[in-house]
């Protein structure tokens, strides 16, 4: 007869196993905190980390006024962004993974995500930046989607 052993994983030969949770996607931790803020009907939400993406999908919420004044705090580390919010976003969200997109595309798209034409916009990342697709649009250009908000 042979005996059977059974392995234990124990934190004490693995430091970190049990506890350490890995962030997938920065922007779907802030876009998420931002829909929940806005559902529970706070006037602010505290985003962390901080990243040059998350800066301008902000930036183009906040062009079409879906969302009020950011203000970035440097705490030496990745970084955080106090969000005032206005009570305009029904939802926001991530598309991952980012899709190419040409140009005759995008209609096409922004039918299948957005709830109707003249409603909610898609955030591009083109060659000349971030940039709603309307934008996209009017600067001739295709690029990679990365997310929605309306």
């Amino acid at each position: 007869a042979q005996a059977e052993t059974s392995v234990v994983l124990s934190s004490a030969f693995y430091p970190g196993l049990l506890h350490k949770m890995v962030r997938i996607s920065v922007l779907r931790d802030c876009l998420n905190g931002i829909c929940n803020a806005e559902k529970r009907g706070k006037r602010q939400v505290l985003v962390r980390p901080n990243s040059k993406v998350i800066i301008k999908f902000l930036q183009v919420m906040q062009k079409h006024g879906y969302i009020g004044d950011l203000e970035m705090i440097d705490d030496h580390r990745a970084g955080k962004i106090v969000v005032d919010l206005v009570g305009r976003i029904n939802k926001c969200g991530v598309i991952s993974p980012r899709f190419d997109v040409c140009l005759g595309d995008i209609e096409q798209l922004a039918s299948n995500i957005l709830p109707s034409r003249q409603f909610g916009h898609l955030v591009f990342t083109t060659p000349y930046g971030i940039m709603d697709h309307e934008e996209a649009r009017r600067k001739n250009t295709g690029g990679k989607i990365v997310g929605f908000f309306f």
